[in-house]
């Protein structure tokens, strides 16, 4: 029986397959510049690698994450664009995070033409805590118009300047539990969209410096 999966384990698992990977040269990944062929082949190969040591329940696209268990989703991005999509649930996902917690691994390809093979240096290896997978513009408004002793219709003004896909009696109901509790500081870019766009450009800049903004790597 292999030993259950612990979020320590995935930690330290995903920065030493991080280190390893940087220095494999792959010949499949010859040529492939589409992003998303990338990320699908370093996250089945990183789930392959915890499978030979941990025993884990495999994400789906019905569970949304591929840790659920463990509360984790896992990105794969570009060094040169740092950013990928997620699905919708919610706007509260802006203000108060995604509901889990991010692992993300930040790779700048080069190809060696003459032994055709594609390299990934994982430049960023990051671990953001669901507390902090909100939008760091609309936490960081938000709080300033509680703290400037805003009220609910000042909130629901900032929620419709800010293009919140929400109708008049959700943003009533999201404007009565901010100002009861208002958002931690999010450091995520979340752009509006039918699927969320996540950008990754402040955390790669914060990790190790915020709580709750992990560097692994």
């Amino acid at each position: 029986m292999l030993p259950s999966l612990t979020l320590d384990d995935l930690k330290r698992e995903a920065r030493d397959f991080a280190v390893g990977e940087s220095s494999h040269h792959e010949p499949l990944l010859f040529g492939v510049t589409d992003g998303k062929a990338i990320g699908t082949y370093f996250e089945h190969k990183f789930r392959h690698h915890l499978q030979t040591k941990f025993s884990f329940e495999a994400g789906s696209s019905a569970r949304g994450i591929d840790f659920p268990e463990l509360g984790v989703d896992m990105k794969v991005t570009s060094l040169r664009q740092p950013q990928s999509s997620c699905s919708f649930r919610s706007a509260r996902q802006k203000i108060y995070g995604l509901g889990y917690s991010l692992l993300i691994f930040v790779y700048d390809k080069t190809d060696d033409e003459a032994a055709r093979t594609g390299n990934l240096t994982i430049a960023h290896t990051i671990f953001v805590d669901s507390a902090r997978t909100a939008d760091f513009q609309t936490t960081t408004g938000l709080r300033r118009v509680v703290e400037n002793a805003g009220n609910i219709d000042d909130i629901i003004a900032f929620l419709q300047e800010r293009f919140l896909p929400v109708d008049e009696i959700t943003a009533q109901d999201l404007a009565e539990e901010i100002l009861a509790m208002p958002p931690e500081t999010g450091y995520l870019t979340i752009s509006n969209a039918l699927q969320w766009r996540l950008q990754y450009r402040r955390v790669i800049e914060q990790a190790g410096q915020i709580d709750g903004v992990h560097r692994i790597l």
